[in-house]
């Protein structure tokens, strides 16, 4: 599989000297319709989160506050992405294996999703993953 792991999404900042506003519409500024929007806070140090892949389910990931790191593995190559900004994102297409770590004690990690929870939809196991991806080609 040769696929670039990293697709940024960047967001247009509005705003004045009262503050700024990002405007997020769905299939628009992310690649998708939007049909769930949760976020992620509170994380303790030292905590590693995420350990599956989606089969289907595609998803931007904003750190909105703080920082945290994304481990993304496509079953052959991986890369770690640093998050630290309100103002862009990372596309998260089906099928990469994500795990993320080292939160920030401040880091609230906005997650947009392509569909509604499917717990079918997630893949646990990396050897499996590595398996269904091998299949699917």
């Amino acid at each position: 599989m040769n696929r670039d792991l990293i697709k940024w999404v960047n967001f247009d900042v509005k705003g004045d000297e009262r503050g700024s506003l990002n405007v997020i519409e769905s299939s628009k500024d992310v690649p998708f319709q939007i049909e769930r929007i949760y976020y992620i806070y509170g994380t303790r140090t030292g905590v590693t989160r995420g350990y599956h892949a989606h089969k289907d389910l595609k998803q931007v990931l904003i750190a909105i506050s703080g920082s945290c790191n994304i481990k993304l593995d496509d079953g052959e190559y991986s890369t770690v992405v640093h998050l630290s900004s309100p103002e862009r994102g990372i596309y998260l297409d089906s099928l990469l294996w994500r795990e993320m770590s080292d939160f920030s004690s401040d880091c609230v990690l906005l997650c947009i999703a392509s569909s509604y929870y499917d717990e079918d939809d997630y893949i646990r196991d990396y050897a499996e993953f590595k398996s269904y991806v091998l299949k699917r080609g």
